[in-house]
């Protein structure tokens, strides 16, 4: 009897996972609304898909393994002053910011559809990054205070040959930086 037990109780936890399953599934594909994709996506993304893959921004927020992985970066802000972050090889300039409290917006999350994260490169590296897409050039035809070393932070991916690469936040943004709102990372 109590092995009966045992085994029933055992398959009704199977039957429950199965129709919470669904049930997020169903309720994921009928959400229309960006807010509530990512309520439910937050708050079930380990029970809906339980990989080892990291969201965006995740892998920002890791340090680096070993001192050969290492790029300095300075951040110059509005102000002028410098802050020296510590990155790593792969990480994206726009999620480093948000780890180091760095008042950079990126209104799209580096979707490639705003110009937000709009910094200045200093000269000396804009070689020693990728070309800008079309895509990226087209946002930042839409940013204010366009120079010829512009670029968008969310298309910069570090790389060894960056180390002390030095960005200059743009002293406005075309979002809510006109209207003095702090940004905090999503």
């Amino acid at each position: 009897m109590l092995k009966m037990a045992q085994s029933l109780r055992s398959y009704s936890r199977v039957l429950w996972s199965k129709l919470a399953y669904k049930h997020v599934l169903g309720a994921a594909n009928s959400l229309t609304t960006r807010s509530n994709r990512t309520m439910l996506h937050s708050s079930t993304r380990h029970f809906v898909a339980p990989s080892a893959q990291l969201l965006s921004g995740e892998y920002e927020m890791t340090n680096p393994i070993c001192e050969e992985e290492v790029v300095n970066v300075v951040f110059i802000d509005k102000d002028g002053e410098k802050h020296h972050i510590r990155g790593k090889i792969g990480d994206n300039i726009l999620y480093l910011a948000h780890r180091y409290n760095i008042p950079l917006e990126g209104a799209c999350e580096a979707s490639l559809a705003c110009s937000t994260c709009h910094v200045y490169v200093n000269e000396d590296y804009l070689d020693k990054l990728e070309e800008p897409k079309e895509e990226e050039d087209d946002m930042l035809d839409m940013a204010p205070f366009l120079k010829e070393n512009s670029r968008l932070g969310c298309q910069i991916i570090l790389t060894k040959e960056m180390e002390g690469l030095e960005l200059t936040l743009p002293p406005a943004t075309r979002n809510f930086y006109v209207d003095g709102h702090e940004p905090t990372p999503h």
